[in-house]
């Protein structure tokens, strides 16, 4: 079967035509002016059989999954007996020397590569509880093994320099997790997190620039579980008031926190300053002066004081009910 086909730099000796005829069947690159063969005995790469749907394709497919930097073998490695069950199925004759061979197996497996699997299965479940994208954690999973090779994990527990990685690429990958969620899910404690996330950062030449407070806006709603809503309206407060004097250089997380809770008191949701403190990890103080600064910045000030007495009045009646 006869395709046209045009090739950047490939251009006929003869003629000088870029019109080139390639034939799959027969292997060869033919010129379409003058009829010169190019190139012959071309290795076919596309596949020898048909498939009409996707449950067909995976069966017929003759390859493994693609190669993945969060497994440590990168997923070509084998293990004999992924559990005791699996020995119990070859006959009794030569059950004892599959144990054997397995027991092998993890001896010669070197302290690192144990260490990276650990990390890898580590890092899969915190990835989960985070929802962290694919390609985040193939960053995480390939920086850490850097770190591994250069000697950086010895002494820090494999959480907290998994959870220092997440804290640093996820900043730098435009969706930032909380340090507090972090905390919890990884159950490594703030301040070792803190100490190794600059230690790992400093080692590695992680040059992560400050995250902006409009990147926080939509982890914190989803987390406080606010709506689409109050989440546009937060993004577009922070536009308006992103060069303003009153908040410039103020930390992103407390200035997120308290953009969410006027835009959601705006959007008569109702939502408390003591929950959005424990939640986000700020104080009620930060958020009390952020929102004041604010409201001052938007020029919103009466309106916002009107919406809180408002709200505050419908939580009365509704705990008098």
């Amino acid at each position: 079967m006869l395709k046209i086909k045009k090739e950047s730099g490939l251009k006929c000796p003869e003629c000088g035509a870029t019109q080139i005829l390639v034939d799959s069947t027969r292997g060869e690159k033919i010129c379409s002016k003058c009829g010169l063969i190019l190139d012959e005995s071309m290795v076919d790469t596309q596949q020898d059989w048909r498939a009409f749907d996707s449950e067909e394709l995976e069966k017929t497919a003759r390859t493994g999954a693609p190669l993945s930097k969060t497994r440590h073998d990168k997923g070509i490695g084998t293990e004999i007996g992924k559990s005791q069950a699996e020995l119990f199925k070859v006959s009794a004759s030569k059950r004892g020397q599959y144990f054997r061979i397995k027991n092998w197996q993890k001896r010669l497996i070197s302290s690192k590569d144990r260490n990276f699997g650990y990390a890898l299965s580590e890092l899969e479940r915190v990835s989960s509880a985070l929802s962290l994208s694919k390609n985040l954690q193939e960053e995480i999973a390939t920086m850490y093994e850097k770190a591994l090779e250069e000697g950086l994990v010895k002494g820090r527990s494999i959480e907290a320099v998994i959870g220092s990685l997440i804290y640093a690429l996820s900043r730098e990958y435009g969706s930032p997790r909380l340090m507090n969620e972090i905390c919890e899910v990884s159950g490594v404690d703030k301040r070792d997190l803190g100490r190794t996330y600059r230690y790992v950062a400093r080692k590695l030449g992680l040059r992560i620039l400050p995250a902006k407070a409009v990147d926080y806006v939509p982890r914190c709603a989803t987390i406080l579980g606010l709506s689409d809503k109050s989440q546009i309206r937060a993004k577009q407060y922070l536009k308006k008031i992103k060069s303003d004097e009153e908040v410039s250089g103020k930390g992103p997380i407390g200035l997120a926190a308290a953009t969410l809770y006027i835009a959601a008191i705006m959007n008569g949701e109702v939502v408390s300053q003591r929950k959005i403190a424990a939640t986000i990890g700020v104080t009620e103080v930060t958020i009390r002066n952020r929102c004041k600064d604010i409201a001052k910045a938007l020029g919103i000030e009466d309106k916002v004081e009107q919406k809180m007495k408002e709200l505050e009045e419908l939580q009365k009646d509704l705990q008098k009910e």
